[in-house]
């Protein structure tokens, strides 16, 4: 068995889920859409920057969705599934997926994202194992606006994805072989340490840090807007 990782927004989206997310509680009335997109906007420039607080970010997002009851968000997060994501996932995305869990292989997705926007989305890739940022839930299942434990953002997701595999008897050093795709220069830790990294649809930071170390590089969207 080998370990499949998978970055997920602009590597197995053409898209940022988490600022999607956003943009559609703007469009639909949920928050206030001039002052939210300012913000939502800001944050999203400073992750492509790598210069993002994660911690800050996630108390931003978290304490958005504690604004709203459980059955509510989830029915919100339902018709964002439906009118946004579905229609953004591209075949080749879900092949690639395919291919390795069909070898076998212990999949999953490690995102900077926080585990709620995404859980439904990696259901949707057929990936049961899912690392992201987790939020602090009451005894109703309503989210409080904290987070729980680190980020998985940057060498967070080494420190996340090793506790993962050690609750499972694993190290990561222990596959033959290791897979980590991603689209982005704050992945480097994480892709540094994989047997097999694969630049995928690359920034230009992470494009010229994978052809002096001589990574693959794969683009699953030519022809597609990131």
């Amino acid at each position: 068995m080998n370990l499949a990782l998978f970055d997920l927004d602009h590597t197995l989206l053409p898209l940022d889920s988490d600022h999607e997310w956003g943009e559609f509680l703007a469009r639909t009335g949920a928050v206030d859409a001039d002052s939210f997109r300012q913000a939502n906007d800001e944050w999203f420039a400073q992750y492509q920057a790598g210069t993002l607080d994660p911690v800050k970010y996630l108390e931003f997002a978290f304490g958005i969705l504690s604004r709203f009851p459980r059955a509510q968000l989830d029915e919100m997060h339902r018709r964002f599934m439906a009118e946004v994501i579905q229609p953004a996932v591209l075949p080749q995305a879900v092949d690639l997926v395919k291919k390795h869990l069909d070898a076998g292989d212990l999949v999953a997705i490690v995102t900077a994202t926080n585990h709620y926007v995404t859980s439904p989305i990696a259901s949707h890739f057929g990936v049961q194992h899912l690392i992201g940022a987790m939020p602090e839930l009451d005894q109703h299942g309503n989210i409080t606006g904290k987070l729980l434990g680190t980020p998985t953002y940057g060498p967070g997701k080494i420190t996340h994805t090793k506790a993962w595999l050690e609750k499972l008897g694993l190290k990561l050093d222990g596959f033959e072989r290791s897979y980590f795709y991603s689209d982005s220069q704050n992945d480097i830790p994480l892709l540094e340490l994989v047997t097999d990294p694969v630049a995928t649809n690359p920034n230009a930071k992470l494009l010229a840090h994978a052809q002096a170390r001589g990574w693959p590089v794969i683009n699953l969207f030519d022809g597609h807007a990131q």
